[in-house]
């Protein structure tokens, strides 16, 4: 068998990637005699061909640390660069704050329709959507209180 079907089928016996595989250039004469499984298994006993070892760098104490970030430590006031606000994550918190002005938003339809519907209903929507409001109290003001823009 040829040396590149030898190195494919000694992957699949060692496990590894094909471009892991180191075959022996002086005795690629034996590998080419090869024809089975069996005899590749032969030739990986008998170290003509080898896996070579891989360069990554451990994880093991990255991991290890992860853990413990996890759990809570390695958190504190020391380790902390930039604002409260950069640190959270700002889709989370738009949804939050989205979903709570559309919930009052409905709740003041059925309880105060007539302020909504002075406003416009589909247009405040809108603009919750846009951002237009920094929270509840604005959008409750802008309704019930006749801020017009």
């Amino acid at each position: 068998m040829n040396a590149i079907k030898a190195k494919e089928l000694a992957a699949v016996i060692l496990k590894c990637g094909v471009n892991r595989i180191y075959i022996d250039p002086a005795t690629l004469t034996r590998v080419t005699e090869a024809m089975t499984k069996d005899d590749l298994r032969q030739l990986i006993a008998e170290r003509i061909i080898k896996k070579r070892a891989t360069n990554a760098q451990s994880r093991a104490r990255i991991n290890k640390m992860k853990a413990q970030r996890r759990k809570g430590r390695r958190r504190g006031k020391g380790k902390r660069t930039g604002t409260k606000k950069s640190r959270t994550e700002q889709r989370s918190t738009w949804i939050d704050k989205v979903r709570a002005q559309r919930a009052l938003l409905r709740e003041l339809k059925k309880t105060n329709p007539e302020a909504v519907k002075e406003k416009g209903y589909s247009q405040t929507y809108k603009r919750i959507k846009g951002g237009f409001f920094k929270g509840k109290n604005y959008l409750r003001e802008y309704i019930e209180g006749g801020k017009t823009q």
